[in-house]
């Protein structure tokens, strides 16, 4: 199956119990497009498949590794609720 028939796949087979899946999937397959003409055909059931995940509430799951930008961790420790600032 070719790579633009495997992303319509997806779009018309997803559910909300694998949307989250199918559409990490379908960001991967998009990767692997080599022309701008393929990722455009692709993009309506991109748009699609973000659109279904956002109406039925699933949250997207843990960020894969090696995928944290540079720079987001947190510059100190959390202060507790009680404790006073000197």
């Amino acid at each position: 199956m070719d790579t633009v028939a495997e992303i319509k796949q997806l779009y018309y087979a997803t559910t909300k119990a694998t949307i989250q899946r199918d559409l990490e999937r379908a960001i991967d397959l998009v990767k692997t497009l080599k022309t701008e003409e393929d990722r455009e055909r692709v993009s309506v059931f991109m748009d699609g498949l973000s659109q279904m995940r956002s109406e039925w509430g699933v949250r997207p799951g843990p960020a894969k590794a090696g995928a944290a930008k540079a720079g987001t961790a947190k510059a100190g420790p959390a202060k507790s609720r009680g404790a006073k600032q000197a």
